[in-house]
């Protein structure tokens, strides 16, 4: 049976933008990163991008913003792989390596001249806004606007990769998380700096719910597809349901005559990998196929009605 394929990020919008050209170096640098990581940078800057657009950005902010956004983790490449690829939670004392990827990469982009524009990218990416990030703890008055953009997707597309979605069902449990990083939480904060950032959240607001209309549009673009594909199965399963006719047909004829022209009309209707013996099998798969898919939709537009609600919040 054919397989529904659809891209968890709908790369349309990145698409939209002459990239290429300006982030060919580096793009080249993502190959020397573990195939995770790379993946991650690609989604991250996938998100940057389309976010900027809502942002209304101009071209030029976008483009460096995007090429910060690939290059984020870039420090990555030194960190040891048993620390970046351990499945448990990390020690205090290996998480205290992993925050060094952020000055790594920084140090590595400024010794390269073409990478040099980029470097605040990598260093701020874990920045928060409330003074609770590394490796400086800066607040939101020295965090560059990009880098509070990178930021969002960076933790957004960290928990859709650690809790494995597929679909955007349910996604917007995740965005439920990152709401609660706008909320100023004194906890996190030092003594000295309560007065003057007890006002701040971790994350922007304003960029976040950005990122909801992004995540609104990858949704509908799975709806979409998910369409496409229920299309597909309701014009197998008409086909099939034809094929059914003409075995009744051939079940009820009284002339042989009769019953082999049906029998070859059914031959003639299978397509490949179907047979006499197998075509009631494949029905019901696809019948199983098509409720789920109809389920599936519902439950997106469902997403869709909670994301709006949790971005008037």
């Amino acid at each position: 049976m054919f397989k529904q394929d659809i891209e968890f990020y709908n790369p349309i919008n990145l698409k939209s933008y002459n990239l290429d050209q300006a982030m060919r170096y580096q793009l080249n640098m993502l190959d020397n990163l573990d195939p995770f990581t790379k993946k991650h940078s690609e989604n991250v800057a996938n998100l940057t991008c389309r976010m900027c657009e809502y942002l209304h950005s101009r071209k030029s902010f976008t483009i460096h913003a995007t090429i910060c956004a690939y290059l984020h983790d870039i420090g990555k490449l030194f960190i040891p792989s048993e620390i970046l690829n351990k499945p448990s939670q990390l020690t205090k004392e290996e998480f205290e390596v992993m925050k060094t990827h952020t000055t790594i990469g920084y140090n590595m982009c400024m010794k390269d001249l073409k990478l040099r524009p980029y470097a605040g990218g990598a260093l701020y990416h874990h920045e928060c806004l409330n003074g609770s990030g590394y490796p400086n703890g800066v607040t939101k008055k020295d965090i560059p606007y990009y880098a509070q953009i990178i930021h969002i997707a960076d933790v957004y597309d960290a928990i859709v990769s650690k809790r494995q979605y597929v679909t955007h069902i349910n996604i917007s449990e995740t965005l439920k998380l990152l709401l609660k990083d706008t909320v100023p939480s004194i906890q996190s904060l030092a003594l000295d700096t309560l007065s003057t950032q007890s006002k701040y959240g971790k994350i922007n607001l304003k960029i976040l719910k950005v990122l909801f209309r992004v995540v609104i549009d990858d949704t509908l673009y799975e709806i979409s597809c998910t369409q496409e594909y229920i299309k597909y199965l309701e014009g197998q399963l008409k086909r099939l349901y034809k094929i059914l006719k003409y075995e009744e047909k051939a079940n009820n004829a009284k002339r042989i005559t009769d019953k082999d022209y049906y029998l070859e009309c059914m031959k003639f209707s299978f397509i490949q990998g179907e047979s006499f013996e197998n075509f009631h099998q494949i029905i019901i798969e696809y019948q199983d196929a098509l409720k789920n898919r109809s389920n599936v939709v519902k439950k997106l537009y469902n997403e869709i009605d909670i994301i709006k609600k949790l971005g008037k919040q």
